[in-house]
């Protein structure tokens, strides 16, 4: 498993206010008094005259007597005032850490070498437990974590740029050689040297079949799997996977590898048959741990993208999770088809919901 860690994975993610752009997702965030919904609307009750944030832990008004609003203002302009419980005219508590976790990100990046998690905490004004607490439950990982993962991003854009290896490890504020070279695979997916010249090297195998759902190309590396694509046009998905690994050899497969494309054939026909073949799953630590919890989705079920985000422990990260299912290479193998909207109804699919329907049909239970 290749996994690159992306400042961009890291930094928290507001919630989408298209995720309760209706009453009854709306009211259903209230009854569950769900603080993910803060700040994307406000309910008033007309018995009370007040407006509420919707985690409110006021006493549950009776739904024929509860409006939704846009924002504050447009709830002070229907005459209702501010709840002296849930106060929703004051910053919410969550709001509040997330300001604090961005500042703290901010600093990360800014120091020339990784702050330690006294520093940080001193200098937003929290113990050092309950910083610590707070930034993992907003970004999902450690203050710790998430400066390794800045320092790795700082290394790739430095080779990127053309820096040599040794400018690359210092700019990034690595210490010494030693610390640097013995993470660097880890955090680069591969050597320095490797990276810098575009990953030349990497063997691949691949083949294109055919299936109902149109063609389908599988690659492999020598770890396993890396690539299944759904498509109408065998030369479109060979271009694909030629886009995704410019600097690697692309072999046709032989007698053996043919085995493997039966057997992802069988897969997309029957998905009831599962998959024991190995996968090389390459992305950002992000990314992997969506596609870890799309495998973990039971056969014959579907979740939404806002429960995945909460699997991950990154609950107002809907729309990232959104992006990961997008961006997912190995279709079938990670299910990405068994995530759909909140309401249960389809969203959009990498390769055509047409598709998406047809593999969910087939986990469909038998009537």
């Amino acid at each position: 498993m290749t996994v690159a860690t992306s400042k961009a994975d890291l930094i928290p993610t507001p919630q989408p206010a298209t995720l309760f752009s209706d009453d009854k997702s709306r009211w259903q965030a209230v009854v569950q008094r769900d603080r993910t919904a803060d700040g994307t609307f406000f309910y008033s009750v007309k018995t009370t005259g007040v407006y509420c944030r919707p985690h409110c832990s006021a006493r549950l008004a009776n739904r024929e007597n509860v409006a939704f609003h846009e924002s504050r203002e447009q709830a002070r302009r229907a005459d209702f005032r501010p709840c002296k419980r849930c106060r929703p005219d004051d910053a919410s508590l969550l709001d509040r850490q997330r300001a604090v976790v961005t500042r703290a990100c901010r600093l990360i990046e800014e120091a020339e070498t990784p702050p330690s998690l006294a520093g940080l905490s001193a200098a937003v004004e929290m113990s050092p437990h309950h910083f610590h607490r707070v930034f993992k439950a907003i970004t999902g990982v450690t203050p710790k974590a998430y400066a390794a993962g800045h320092r790795a991003q700082r290394v790739r854009d430095e080779l990127a740029d053309g820096a040599s290896v040794t400018e690359a490890m210092y700019n990034a504020g690595f210490n010494s050689n030693g610390r640097f070279y013995a993470t660097s695979t880890e955090q680069l997916g591969m050597t320095p040297s490797a990276f810098r010249a575009g990953g030349p090297g990497t063997d691949i195998r691949f083949a294109v079949g055919e299936c109902s759902l149109d063609s389908v190309l599988v690659a492999a590396s020598d770890k396993g799997l890396c690539a299944i694509l759904l498509g109408d046009d065998p030369d479109a998905l060979t271009r694909d996977l030629q886009d995704r690994f410019p600097e690697a050899n692309l072999a046709g497969g032989d007698e053996a590898f043919d085995r493997w494309v039966a057997q992802v054939v069988g897969l997309v026909e029957d998905p009831a048959i599962g998959l024991t073949l190995p996968l090389d799953i390459r992305g950002t630590s992000f990314q992997v741990r969506v596609w870890e919890a799309l495998r973990e989705i039971p056969f014959g079920s579907t979740a939404s993208y806002a429960e995945i985000a909460k699997r991950i422990g990154r609950p107002t990260a809907t729309r990232a999770v959104a992006q990961a299912c997008g961006a997912n290479p190995l279709a079938v193998a990670i299910p990405c088809h068994r995530v759909v909207r909140s309401d249960e109804s389809l969203s959009g699919y990498r390769w055509g919901v047409e598709r998406k329907t047809e593999l969910l049909r087939r986990e469909r239970p038998a009537s």
